[in-house]
Formats: structure tokens, sequence, C-alpha cells
């Protein structure tokens, strides 16, 4: 029913869609001819994208099916090569092999090497013989620079006044199949709603409008782009208004409902009120009809309803949320005002019966109003805080008194934030700062401040409402301040006093199941955990677990206790607890916590090896917080993506997420660490251990007055700090650093935590020349590793014990340790370190002239210098110094004749060096 807009839009994101055509265009200009299929509904973009990635020298030959041909066999293919080579012998037009041999002959005779591209629209009316002629005129293609491009409707539309044309079967099952491959232009997010709206010279959009849009419209560029021209500017200033269809799609509705039966129309009224999904039963009900059967099946043949009928649930939905806006603007408002009335009595569920009695409600109510406020407290104790806030925006509207609207409406940006709804209350933000100051309102930006990461502004906002609501004496606002000075403290890392502001809330709450409590109590176990008490946080995880159950409050208890169970060696019931409160799909859960939780889930999958599940983990969690703005969990989120891309090799991609990572001093430490430990591993796996200090040292200061950042377990950073002030060879520092921490490691009894500092203390040894002991010492941190499932941790151990006995001369030992590395690696996928640990086993190896007279440590040295590294870099590649590094190059350059490193990586380009 949806159809496309007129002409084009402008070209929004489109990004992996346009270099998918790209590379086939290319490899058609290199000879490699093929069939491509870009299929969407209607709107989605198909010919803008295709016009977009067409190179600008192609030859271009565009037909079109049309759905009164579709059935005339060979009409399309005819068209194809009427334009390409004038008429076709009859013959050859009444044959698919024979139409097949003509384009072929006429493609193969293509001279190129501009690339000839044949662009076939609307391809789902395209004749079943043409589509065979074209397939297989492209399969036995040699060398020719011709491409192929279909672009199909995937939505099997019914044209304007041909109702009794159906897109052809085989023509469908043909389309499935016709393609070297396909090209599906995905729908719009929200930002590229916003974004389009701006290339069409349309409103500015905030997030929270451009994400309705985006839903209205299943992110259809051509039905943003309509409604865009429809609309009124003031429609999108009102964050509840009511969305209608595009008036071309509501008048062709408004003809088919003008040809349904009455009992069919009033079904289809009734679907309309109740929602995007109605019960049978409850539609029927709602239209009047004992025996909606015949009506349901009228209406599912207009295309206007769908059907799902399972055992105890037969249910009719709208095709798409633009029909079922189209079916409602036909309703007259005093029939709808009713139909909501009838729908109030008939609902199932408190929160379905009060949206209908608003629906129904012209003008302000302060009972409903009351009876929201009611509602909504009781959505906020079961922690569904997505709910309270949109109740307590509409309770705000009807609300006849001003002072009630504006607490009201304080009350649902809190609600707002505590979902994690960051856009939404940032819409609302101006309209807040407006108010009296009040305790209530500074607790509210208080709270927004922490999830946008300003620190120093929280702080001002919390101490500000700390002291009215004192002076106000309200105990539940207090409790509620407690809980914000409890993210605030977890912000800073500040474990003490997250301590003490959690306690103070749950003493505060006026009830166990209030939010402030369960909140508080959620974040109590870890700071617990952080000041090295991880039998009290265990003791208060499961005393909560006893007290809260269903609802979206254990994602809560499940976030916390998985982050500490991560970080004290327990990563397996770390991933199933991070797993659960992850997902917010069946607990109308927290976006925010959500987030938290996908944080470190992938970062419980990275450290377990499950590093494809880590990436995919990564890249929806960035996806959502890049939509929910919450800067808050933004860092922990991007410094696994970066560190894991850094060992594949995949360094583009590494300094994306070290950019989308970065934080401030002036941003919370829980935002800054991640931050800066993201840095620090992409510094690590180039070996630019002098980044590696750089990143870290700042941490290290911090870590001297936060005990939660220097608490084992939790940030990995000392031995990575460590390790690299070893290999710059500042051993006194590396060894006043690592004292403290490993004495805290054996105290706590935390191996994974003493495992990570050996890596350091077994170099540091090492260099300085007590072999013997730093063997014992990576044999006993192996040993710590044993019965944890922590993969990249022991190979970690591995490669840097290979490596110090390589340099210590023990090649024999060295290689074995080396090659167990590798394995680990290479089953990982850490490509970086694979071709390290190659490096160091040919470096390894007992030093005799090759064919060029190198020695392999000379030609390790001459394949990283040759690709450009510094001799810095080379020497930390290969854990030398930088004086041997040059004197090895001093021999290279005399061995073969050679004055500088241009002529020596000219030479390495050329082959004129052995490469073994």
């Amino acid at each position: 029913m949806i159809e496309p807009v007129e002409g084009e839009s402008p070209l929004v994101g489109r990004v992996p869609e346009t270099s998918a055509l790209r590379h086939a265009f290319d490899a058609a200009r290199a000879g490699r001819p093929g069939l491509i299929l870009v299929e969407g509904p209607a709107g989605i973009g198909k010919t803008a994208l295709v016009r977009q990635a067409l190179p600008a020298d192609a030859r271009t030959l565009r037909v079109a099916g049309v759905a009164w041909e579709a059935s005339r066999e060979l009409g399309l293919a005819q068209q194809i090569a009427c334009i390409d080579g004038g008429a076709v012998e009859e013959r050859r037009a009444s044959s698919v092999a024979l139409m097949a041999e003509h384009l072929h002959r006429q493609w193969s005779a293509h001279p190129g090497p501009e690339p000839l591209v044949v662009l076939v629209d609307d391809a789902h009316w395209a004749d079943a013989g043409s589509l065979r002629a074209i397939r297989s005129a492209v399969r036995h293609l040699e060398n020719a620079p011709v491409v192929v491009v279909l672009l199909a409707r995937d939505d099997a539309p019914e044209p304007d006044g041909w109702a009794e044309a159906r897109r052809p079967l085989d023509t469908a099952e043909l389309l499935d199949g016709c393609r070297d491959e396909s090209v599906v232009p995905r729908p719009l997010s929200a930002e590229e709603t916003a974004a389009l709206s701006a290339a069409a010279h349309g409103p500015e959009f905030d997030m929270p409008v451009a994400r309705r849009l985006r839903d209205h419209t299943l992110g259809n560029p051509g039905h943003i782009l309509r409604l865009l021209a429809e609309l009124p500017a003031t429609t999108w200033r009102d964050p509840q208004a009511e969305l209608p269809a595009p008036a071309r799609l509501t008048a062709r509705i408004e003809e088919r409902l003008a040809a349904c039966s009455g009992p069919a129309r009033a079904l289809l009224h009734a679907c309309a009120v109740l929602g995007a999904v109605s019960p049978l039963e409850q539609a029927a009900a709602l239209a009047g009809l004992d025996d909606p059967l015949a009506a349901a099946e009228e209406a599912r043949a207009t295309g206007l309803l769908t059907s799902s009928v399972a055992p105890g649930r037969n249910s009719l939905a709208f095709p798409h949320p633009l029909t079922r806006a189209a079916v409602r603007t036909t309703v007259p408002l005093p029939q709808r005002a009713a139909l909501h009335t009838r729908a109030a009595g008939l609902a199932p569920d408190p929160g379905s019966r009060l949206a209908h009695r608003i629906a129904a409600s012209p003008t302000a109510d302060a009972s409903l109003a009351a009876e929201l406020e009611r509602y909504a407290d009781e959505r906020a104790a079961a922690g569904e805080w997505s709910a309270v806030a949109d109740t307590l925006v509409t309770a705000s509207r009807l609300s006849p008194d001003r002072t009630t609207r504006q607490d009201l409406l304080l009350r649902a940006v809190d609600a707002f934030i505590g979902a994690g709804d960051i856009p939404q209350a940032d819409a609302y933000a101006p309209e807040l700062e407006s108010f009296p100051v009040t305790a209530l309102r500074d607790t509210v930006l208080g709270y927004l401040a922490v999830m946008r990461g300003r620190a120093s502004e929280a702080e001002a906002f919390l101490h500000r409402a700390e002291q009215l609501c004192e002076a106000e004496s309200d105990r539940a606002l207090m409790a509620r301040i407690s809980q914000r000075r409890v993210l605030h403290a977890l912000g800073r890392c500040d474990a003490p006093a997250l301590v003490t502001w959690a306690r103070r809330a749950i003493a505060l709450a006026e009830a166990p199941r209030d939010p402030s409590a369960v909140e508080s109590e959620a974040v109590l176990g870890l700071g617990l955990a952080w000041l090295g008490r991880a039998g009290e946080a265990a003791t208060v995880y499961s005393e909560a677990a006893a007290k809260v159950s269903g609802g979206a409050q254990p994602q809560r208890f499940q976030l916390g206790r998985g982050w500490a169970d991560l970080a004290l060696d327990a990563p397996e019931v770390a991933l199933h607890r991070l797993e659960a409160a992850a997902s917010t799909d069946f607990r109308l859960g927290s976006t925010r916590i959500s987030l938290w939780a996908q944080g470190w889930l992938a970062r419980t999958q990275f450290v377990m090896g499950a590093w494809d599940e880590a990436e995919a983990t990564v890249e929806r969690a960035a996806a959502r917080v890049t939509e929910a703005r919450i800067t808050y969990v933004r860092p922990v989120i991007h410094w696994t993506g970066a560190q894991l891309h850094a060992l594949r090799g995949n360094w583009e991609t590494a300094e994306h997420h070290v950019r989308a990572a970065a934080a401030d001093a002036h941003h919370y430490e829980v935002m800054f660490l991640p931050a800066r430990l993201a840095r620090a591993y992409v510094a690590e796996a180039r070996a630019d251990y002098t980044g590696v200090v750089e990143a870290l040292t700042p941490v290290a200061r911090i870590a001297d007055s936060a005990q939660a950042v220097a608490e084992p377990g939790f940030w990995p950073w000392p031995g990575l700090l460590a390790n690299a002030l070893v290999m710059l060879g500042r051993l006194d520092e590396a060894d006043e650093l690592l004292h403290p921490h490993e004495r805290r490691a054996a105290d706590r009894g935390h191996r994974s935590a003493r495992a990570a500092l050996a890596v350091g203390r077994g170099r540091l040894t090492a260099a300085r020349g007590d072999i013997d002991t730093a063997r014992s010492q990576f044999e006993e941190a192996l040993t710590l590793l044993d019965g944890l499932p922590l993969p990249f941790d022991r190979t970690r151990l591995y490669y840097a014990y290979g490596q110090t006995l390589r340099r210590a001369g023990r090649r024999r030992q060295a290689a074995e340790v080396l090659t167990r590395a590798r394995e680990g690696y290479a089953l990982l996928g850490a490509h970086t370190y694979v071709a390290r640990c190659d490096r160091e086993l040919n470096a390894g190896r007992k030093t005799s002239d090759t064919d060029s007279g190198l020695t392999p440590q000379e030609q390790a040295v001459v394949r990283l210098v040759a690709a450009g590294a510094t001799n810095k870099q080379a020497a930390g590649e290969l854990f030398l110094s930088e004086k041997t590094v040059q004197y090895h190059l001093t021999h290279v350059y005399t061995k073969l004749g050679l004055r500088n490193r241009a002529e020596l990586a000219a030479l390495h380009r050329e082959g004129g060096i052995d490469p073994r």
C-alpha cells in the first residue's frame, strides 16, 4: 500500500550499501561482470542509492518493468536489446535462449574500460523470460565490464488502477535467485532521519522527534519527506502529537474503506483505536461484531490488515504504522472518543485502560491526572522507568494546576533519565531550567549532569539540592538525592562515598522496594568489592536477590553483581548475569542499565576468548549509546572495541573506538579510566610503549587517592603500565609501581591480577640479569591461571615469557613457549601478535648467514624498518634496545652496500633481500 515519493530523496547514510555497489562497479571495470539485486520497499531510496554509487564515466542503459506487461514474454529484454542494438530479429525475440545469446553478444562487444551499467527499474514487474535471458547472458560473459542492476520492491505492490494485476509468482522466485549479490537499503536511524530533514531543508529535529518520526515511517526516507512537506512546523514541537499518514496514502485508504462492508469498516476502526496489534476477540467486541471472521477476512483481503492465528491467541495487525495512522484519520473525532471510552472498559490491564481514557479526554482532568500519578508510582516501584516517564508527561498535561504540572514534568524527566532516554530528557531540560529553584529541580538536573558525564556540574546541583531538601525536611526526596549521590560516587570511583551514600539512601527509603533503595542496594555490593570486601559484597547481593523479584529491578542487581564477578575472577558467572542484564525486551528495563551491562558483557566475552561475540556486543551497544547519548557509559563500551581491533590489526577501526571512548580529566573517573585503557592497549599493540606510559601515567596518579582504581581485577592498568616501563628500560620505576599492587593482589588472593603483574615482574627480573628467577615467576603466573577461562591473559603471559627467554639466549626454550603463544593468538584471531610471534621465532633461530648475508635478527630488523618503523618501534617489537637496532642497521647497510633507510625500503620492496 505504501507508495514511493515522487522524484529522488537526498541520500543520507547508506555507506555500506554504496560501498557494496561501488565494489561491484569496480569489479566490472576489471572485467568481472555481475548481476546485482537492489531490493526494498517503495520510497526506501533504491534509485538514489544506485545513482550515488554510479561511476562518473559509466555508460548507462535504463529500462523499467510495468505491471501491464508483466505477462509479456521477453518484453523487458526486448527493451534492453533495442536500446543497445536497434531492432531485434523476430525469432530472437521469441526464445529465451536466443535472446540471451543476443544480449550476450551486445554486452561482450562493449569496448570499455568504462563500465556498462544496465539499470532495470521496477524489476518486480519484469517477465520471467526476460530475467532468465538476462541471467544467462551475464553468466556467460567473460572479461566484460558489464553490470546489470535490478531494482525491485520487496513489498509485493499492487499498482494504482490495476487491482487485477499481481506480481507473477515465477518472477518473485527468479528475483530471489537471480543475482550475484544483493544490496538491501536499510531503514534510516533516528540520527539519519534528523540528517535527512536537514538535507531537505526541513525542521531541525532533536533526537526524540527524529526517533518518533523514524518509528512512525519505519525509517523510509520517501515517507519521511512527504510528512515533512505536508505537516506544519508546530507538529514537531509537540512530543506527543499524533502523526498522520501522508495525504495521498490516506486518500487511497479512504477509497478502500468506502468499498468495505459496514462490519469490515467497523473492525478496521476498532483496530486503529486499539493499537498496532489487536486481539481478535477484543477488536470484535469493540466493533460490536458477534462473528468477526468474515469481516476480518474482508479487511485482510484489502491489504489493510494482517492476521496471526495461534492456539488461544488470534490477532489482527496493520502491515505498516502509516496504514494504521491513515485508518485512524478516517474515524471522526466524536466516534474516536466514543471508541476509546468503550475500549477502556475492555482493556486487560490498568495501563491500557488509562491510555484509552486519556485518548477520550479532550480537556484537562485533575482526577485523571491523579490516577496517572498513582499508576506511575506503581511502575516506579517495579523499575519500569520508561512507562513512568510517559505516564507522568501525560499527567502533567492533564493537570490544571501550574505547580502540579511542573512537579509532574520534573518527575517525568527524572524517569526518562532513569530509563536511559537522555535525548528525551535533554528536550525538556530548557523548560526545567526555567522552573523556580527547588530541591527536586536541582536533583533532576544533577541526575542529568551525571548521565552527561559532567562531574562538576552534577556536584553543584546535587549539593544545592541537599541543602534545599534539608530545609524542606523531605525524607523521600533526600533518599532520591542520596541515590543520585551513589551514581556520582560511582562515576568518581569513590568507593567509601559510594557505600556511605548507598546505606543512607536505603535507610531513608520509605519501603524496601522504593526505587532509591533498590538502585542503591544494587550498587552497594560493587562499592564493597571496590574496597576489597568481596565477602560482604556477596552477602549484600544474596540478601537483595531474596527481596527483589519480577519486573525490571533484578536487571540492576544482575549488572552490579556481574561486574563484580568479572573483576573477582568469575567470568563464567559474570557472563550469565550480564547477558540477563543486557536485555530490556521482556522486563521494560532501563536502557542505561542495559548499556552498562553490554559494556561489561563485551569485556567478559573478550577475556574469555569469545571475540566475535564481543565485537557484536560492542557494535550493538555502540550504535545504541550513540542514539541514547548516555555519555557516562560510552567509554566502557569502546574500550573493548579498541583493544580487540588493535589485536586483530584493524587499525582504522581501533582508532575509531579510541576516539569514541575519549574522555578528559573533567569527566568522571569511570569514563576516564576505560578511555585511557583503550589508548594504552592500542599503543601496546603497535609496540609504542611510550604511548602506553603517556596514556596510563594519569591513571596511576588517580589511583594514589582512589582505592577503587587500584583494587585488583577492576581496572587492569598496573600490569600494562609496568610492562611498558620495563620495555623502555625504566626498571626502577617499574619496580616501584609493581610492589604495592603485588602486595594488594596477594592479600586479596586475586589470581588473574597476580598473573597480569607477573608479565612486568618477570621481564624486570630478567632485565636485571636473573633469568632463572624470572622463569620461576613466569611459571608461577601460568599456574595461577590454571582453571580460569582467560585465554587472552594466558597467551599474553606466554608471549612475554617466550620473548624474555629469547633475549636471554634460551632459544630452544623460547621457541617452545613462543609457539604456544602463537597458537593462542591464532585461535583468538590476534593477527597483530601472530605476526609478532613469527618474528620472534625467526629471530630466535641460531645465527647463520643467509643468501643475502643477513642474520635472522638482522632480517627481522629489516622487515620492520623497511615497513616504516622507527628504531624505537622496531626495538619495542623485537624486545631490543634502540642502540642494538641501530647496530644491526649499520651492519645491514655495510653488507648490502646501502646508504640509508629509503634505499633499504626500496630494495626490500623489489625483493632484493632474502625474505626468510
